[in-house]
C-alpha cells in the first residue's frame, strides 16, 4: 500500500501518464507477491518434508527476486527517466512465473 501512495501522491503528478502507468503495474505486481511471499513465510513455519521445504524456499527466493526485479526495474526507471532499465522486467516477470511454477511443484510433490 505505501508504494501506490507514495505513486499516487508524488510521482502521478510528475510524470507523464504512460510513465504512471508503468509504475502502477510495477506497484500491482509488487502488492500481490508480497501477500504471496507472506504467505510461503507461513507455510515455512509450518512442519513440512524437507523435500517439500526446500521446493517452497526455491518458490520464494525466485518470487522474492522477481518481483525485485520485475517491479524495482520499472521504479528506477521511470525515477531516473531511463527507460532502458525496462529490460530488466521481463527477466523478473520471467522468474515470478517459475517462482509459481515452483510453487506448483512444490504441492503437486508434497500431495
Amino acid at each position: 500500500m505505501a508504494f501506490g501512495a507514495i505513486a499516487e501522491h508524488t510521482i502521478r503528478p510528475a510524470v507523464d501518464a504512460e510513465y504512471f502507468r508503468y509504475v502502477m503495474t510495477g506497484v500491482r505486481y509488487n502488492q500481490v507477491h508480497a501477500v504471496a511471499l507472506l504467505a510461503l513465510a507461513f507455510g515455512l513455519g509450518l512442519p513440512l518434508a524437507d523435500a517439500t521445504r526446500g521446493r517452497v524456499q526455491i518458490a520464494a527466493w525466485l518470487m522474492v527476486v522477481g518481483t525485485v526485479l520485475f517491479s524495482g526495474s520499472i521504479y528506477l526507471a521511470v525515477s531516473l527517466d531511463v527507460m532502458a532499465i525496462t529490460y530488466l522486467t521481463p527477466v523478473g516477470g520471467t522468474l515470478l512465473m517459475g517462482a509459481w511454477l515452483a510453487l506448483i511443484w512444490a504441492g503437486w510433490k508434497a500431495r
